[in-house]
């Protein structure tokens, strides 16, 4: 789902800046009306090295491969954190690996960030809703892989919205969808393991759940 350098017009490049930037400062904003804005500073700290290095594992879905993603993982169990701390692993992994890039880096944050938002909304239902633990991780399970999904779709729009016109459109479009149609599996996968993180975290440290 990283969108490389080189790939999107400086355009559509710098309306990503502007919406990361937005959506961070909105993030921000609302993690200072916390009570304790520094107390999940750590688990975001921790998430975000797990956001980081899950771009690594690669899972083969013929004929091509995907990695994890885990934004929906985030927005689970970090909330509001979890847009900055996206932002903060996307520049990590442009800086020291070049996955993704620079220019693009807005637009990355953007597809990955607000869907683990949409993730964190979802999880949020739980409380008016009063969910025993089983049916936690079913929602669980619903916003780790809305998060890679809605992202994955959004990536889709991006990229066929500005295909460049000196290429095979018609052959381009079908590389996109196919790449896109190859996440599906993921985002079960995805969903699948928040949901154990969760429940697990339920068990053994409830508080980092109870405080996303």
């Amino acid at each position: 789902m990283h969108i490389p350098d080189g790939i999107l017009p400086p355009t559509a490049a710098a309306v990503g800046y502007v919406v990361t930037g937005a959506m961070t400062w909105y993030s921000l904003r609302q993690i200072r009306k916390l009570p304790d804005p520094e107390a999940g500073v750590p688990k975001a700290a921790l998430l975000t090295a797990a956001f980081f290095v899950a771009s690594w594992i690669h899972i083969p879905v013929p004929p091509t491969s995907v990695h994890l993603v885990l934004n929906g993982l985030l927005g689970v169990l970090l909330g509001w954190y979890a847009f900055p701390a996206i932002v903060v692993g996307l520049f990590l992994q442009a800086v020291m690996f070049q996955h993704g890039g620079l220019t693009t880096l807005g637009v990355n944050a953007a597809i990955m960030g607000l869907p683990a938002l949409l993730g964190y909304g979802l999880f949020q239902l739980r409380r008016p809703l009063k969910l025993n633990q089983r049916w936690t991780g079913v929602l669980a399970f619903f916003g780790g892989a809305a998060g890679l999904g809605m992202g994955a779709l959004l990536a889709f729009a991006i990229l066929i919205a500005t295909i460049p016109g000196y290429v095979d459109a018609e052959a381009e479009r079908a590389a996109i969808g196919a790449l896109t149609i190859a996440h599906v599996p993921v985002m079960l996968i995805e969903g699948a393991f928040t949901a154990l993180i969760v429940l697990f975290l339920l068990r053994v440290q409830p508080a980092m759940v109870s405080t996303a």
